[in-house]
């Protein structure tokens, strides 16, 4: 009886042993699979940045052409001030 008691532990302890084993593989592929996507957010991240960037370089130059306007209506007087 003891015996197969025993027998029925190990059993069950080969199972847990190789259910640990699963579960260690499904880890490493989930860090794997993490690491590429937190690659690909950083790049997205940098995208966005270079956008901000150029929208902000399209801003200061269209107040420059703004400014530019308002002198040269100033200048043919086709303001009403």
């Amino acid at each position: 009886m003891t015996e197969n008691i025993e027998s029925l532990i190990l059993e069950h302890l080969r199972a847990i042993r190789g259910d640990v084993g699963n579960i260690k593989a499904d880890v490493n592929e989930i860090k794997l699979r993490l690491t590429s996507v937190e690659e690909r957010l950083t790049l997205v991240e940098k995208g966005v940045a270079n956008v901000h960037g150029d929208l902000a370089i399209v801003q200061s130059r269209l107040d420059r052409q703004g400014d530019r306007i308002e002198r040269i209506e100033k200048r043919l007087e086709l303001t009403a001030a």
